[in-house]
């Protein structure tokens, strides 16, 4: 059960540091939701954003640790490509470096095994005329899921194949 936001009448830095620490203690956080999370507390501007330094000086927030996370976890468990998590980090404000680091860092071999069994599952489910008709199709509904055309491309292949 999540605390409910600090009321506008006593809205105290030090409680709002506080309790911003506990949210960010339990599940990580970039620097822009938690913004959005103070500003919706209603904090002014300026104590917001020394709120959001002592988070970050203090290592509640960091955003590599965030964006390695956020990747980790849309792949898994969402079963999003890489172009697809690559676009909502890019939202979140999370520097292209960084972006790009937790990309890398994405398994391989799970990552694809992954894109297999999303092309396995959907296969059967679509109807088609003809293998350019299903093979058009399984391409949208992965590219749709941001994996890269010349990864679905080869999973597609690797799947007939089999």
């Amino acid at each position: 059960m999540q605390k409910k936001p600090i009321s506008s009448e006593e809205i105290d830095e030090a409680k709002v540091l506080s309790q911003a620490a506990g949210l960010c203690s339990r599940r990580e956080y970039c620097v822009s939701q938690m913004r959005e999370k103070l500003a919706a507390w209603g904090l002014p501007d300026d104590a917001r954003e020394r709120v959001i330094h002592r988070l970050v000086d203090e290592r509640f927030i960091d955003e590599q640790r965030f964006a390695r996370a956020y990747a980790m976890d849309k792949m898994r468990y969402n079963h999003w490509g890489r172009v697809k998590i690559g676009q909502m980090l890019r939202l979140m404000g999370i520097p292209a470096a960084l972006r790009q680091t937790a990309l890398d860092e994405l398994p391989a071999d799970e990552y694809t095994a992954i894109l297999q069994r999303l092309v396995r599952q959907k296969r059967p489910t679509l109807k088609a005329r003809n293998d350019y008709e299903l093979r058009g199709k399984l391409m949208r509904f992965l590219a749709g899921r941001g994996f890269e055309a010349d990864e679905v491309a080869r999973a597609i292949d690797d799947e007939r194949l089999s």
